[in-house]
């Protein structure tokens, strides 16, 4: 059978249209991929903060505190068994006083794996307990889940049962939106740092604690 050219016209049109419609369908099945991969967390997922070992961990403490590190490590492991190795730590000072229920102060410089420099933070909160008078203590404060440096500037209540006392040194953990903070105190200033109700963390001093 002989086929005009008039009859091909038809049959070239269905043919572009055709391969245009697998071309299409490729180029959508593609960005459909791409967007699962991203939704998934794939190559735009972003990393994982880098954390601190035990070891870097119990000679910044036994540095700090002037203490043993073997006195510094059997605090370190328990709080490591718990809840792991930390993204960063906040190394500072602060004073307080009470007489049943009093008030807490503090300052001091956050340093985060992996990043330069210090940020400044001060906190303040109330205290509760049988404590009375009044005390200064350096806080070696542990950092836990903290994606973004300022979001440490919120108040952080205290996690109930969580004080330990090893080797004339006292921590309790806080935790709120996922980060955890577990401040070691050291000194005349530690047992009633266990007290703390929670802390407040700002940029700036303030004087009211709530």
């Amino acid at each position: 059978m002989r086929v005009s050219p008039d009859m091909m016209r038809p049959l070239g049109l269905v043919a572009f249209i055709m391969a245009a419609g697998l071309a299409l369908s490729a180029c959508n099945t593609t960005s459909s991929s791409r967007s699962d991969d991203e939704l998934a967390g794939g190559p735009q997922a972003e990393p994982q903060r880098e954390t601190y070992t035990s070891t870097e961990i119990v000679e910044a403490v036994s540095d700090f505190f002037g203490v043993t590190a073997e006195a510094a490590g059997t605090l370190v492991e328990r709080v490591f068994n718990d809840l792991g190795e930390p993204v960063g730590y906040i190394i500072g000072e602060e004073a307080s006083g009470a007489v049943g229920v009093g008030l807490r102060y503090g300052q001091g410089d956050m340093v985060l794996k992996g990043e330069t420099g210090r940020q400044r933070v001060y906190w303040q909160g109330p205290s509760v307990g049988f404590d009375a008078g009044g005390n200064a203590s350096r806080v070696f404060t542990l950092i836990y889940n903290l994606d973004q440096p300022d979001r440490i500037y919120q108040r952080f209540p205290g996690v109930e049962g969580s004080a330990y006392f090893v080797a004339g040194m006292g921590v309790n953990y806080q935790r709120a939106d996922y980060i955890t903070l577990a401040p070691i105190r050291s000194g005349v200033g530690f047992r009633a740092g266990a007290n703390v109700g929670y802390l407040a963390y700002s940029r700036r001093r303030n004087i009211l604690p709530f």
